[in-house]
């Protein structure tokens, strides 16, 4: 398995004239008292720039998977926010800059240049949206370093991932056979999804198996068929036993779920007046948390390669299992995914996005969520872990995904979180 490349920490001196290998956690030294942070406008800007990218048809490559890119944007602002400020510890790099350096150009700065490394092709609205806050910095010497410091980060975190497998080409997986094996669902019958994820080099996790779910359940066993029968009823397209407001609930979080927890995040940062300190802290551990729980739960199921339920209903008469019934003609209510089913997406990463915002803000937090699968709908949570609760179960009665999916996906959620917030 990959060793992760996450936890080098460089001190850069003298204009990167040197960079050095250091242990973790070495602060940063400065010529002068550290500048101080502002707010979060900065971070939230390109975060919504980020989301606009990746929600534009075209624009994010189809096997690069979109949680690598806002994890490169989030940590190489967190990481210019530390080098100017000389408060708290990078995940990355440890670099020296003036003390009088402005944080705001170089979080500007550092996600200009991540995002415009990624997405050549928006170059021209990147360039407007970083002269625009530059613009607004004072004074121009505190301007100048900051916008140095901004791209020598970005430099050497585009650098460092280089060659972390995301450019691979997907291999084939063959469809399975026998009873419990994955293979492509209808309507498209789409070959797996992601194949190569799960040999991405980890940004803070040591091997992406670290936390991997214990085994699937027999098929033979009353777990599964309890699970399989919850689905069968729950998520099937004409169910008579799902209410209408889970329907609302399936259909509203059918989109992308690391979207939904940026959103989220910027809610509560706009709402909580973090500054600039912090927003950069949160969202880079969001969001390294999504990357290394994306690369986790691929590694997961392609280890074990589960079928999904849509395959499992029609197929339960050659389950082995005397408590299923087979219905040939079964259909879920959302469209399964091209991928395995265990664990289950959307809990993991929602686990892990409620688990980082509680350490930061605290277990009742009153959370308002929008869908972009469901235009205009608004769901209101009285906390992170409500919000992360509904979000994994909705996947039961959208048909794709069984409890045993959403338990296990919420446990290793649960792991990769603790594991980037305590490192």
């Amino acid at each position: 398995m990959t060793t992760s490349m996450s936890r080098r920490h460089l001190l850069v001196t003298g204009g990167a004239a040197a960079a050095v290998l250091a242990t973790t956690g070495l602060p940063s030294p400065a010529a002068a008292a550290p500048a101080r942070a502002s707010g979060p406008a900065v971070v939230l800007a390109w975060n919504r720039e980020l989301l606009a990218i990746v929600r534009t048809p075209g624009l994010q490559p189809a096997t690069v998977h979109p949680t690598r890119s806002f994890a490169l944007l989030h940590a190489a602002i967190h990481d210019a926010v530390v080098a100017t400020t000389g408060t708290g510890r990078p995940y990355l790099f440890t670099v020296d800059a003036p003390g009088h350096a402005a944080p705001e150009a170089a979080a500007a700065q550092a996600a200009h240049d991540v995002l415009a490394a990624l997405y050549p092709a928006r170059a021209a609205e990147l360039a407007d949206l970083l002269a625009g806050q530059l613009a607004r910095v004072t004074p121009p010497a505190a301007r100048t370093d900051g916008v140095r410091a901004g791209q020598l980060v970005a430099r050497l975190l585009l650098g460092l991932r280089t060659g972390d497998g995301s450019a691979a080409i997907p291999p084939v997986l063959s469809p399975g056979t026998a009873p419990g094996q994955y293979r492509p669902t209808p309507p498209a019958f789409a070959p797996a999804a992601f194949t190569h994820w799960a040999a991405v080099t980890p940004f803070v996790l040591d091997r992406a198996d670290r936390f991997r779910p214990a085994p699937y359940p027999s098929l033979a066993g009353a777990q599964y068929a309890k699970a399989l029968r919850e689905v069968a009823a729950a998520g099937r397209d004409t169910s008579t036993t799902r209410t209408a407001g889970e329907t609302v609930q399936a259909r509203f979080w059918a989109a992308p779920i690391w979207n939904y927890w940026n959103e989220i995040a910027q809610s509560v940062v706009t709402g909580s007046r973090s500054n600039l300190l912090v927003a950069a802290r949160v969202f880079a551990r969001l969001n390294l948390a999504f990357a290394d729980a994306v690369i986790a739960f691929y590694e997961a199921k392609y280890h074990y390669r589960i079928w999904r339920p849509i395959t499992a209903v029609r197929l339960a008469g050659e389950d082995g299992n005397p408590a299923t019934d087979g219905v040939p003609d079964w259909s879920s209510l959302a469209t399964t995914p091209a991928d395995p089913a265990y664990p289950g997406a959307h809990s993991v990463v929602s686990q892990a996005g409620a688990l980082v915002l509680r350490r930061e803000y605290g277990p009742r937090w009153p959370v308002e969520v929008a869908s972009e699968a469901l235009p205009g709908v608004l769901r209101r949570f009285a906390s992170f872990q409500e919000a992360a609760d509904e979000a994994g179960l909705s996947r039961i009665t959208a048909g794709v995904h069984t409890r045993l999916d959403h338990e296990a996906g919420r446990r290793l959620g649960l792991d990769v979180a603790a594991f980037v917030l305590r490192s």
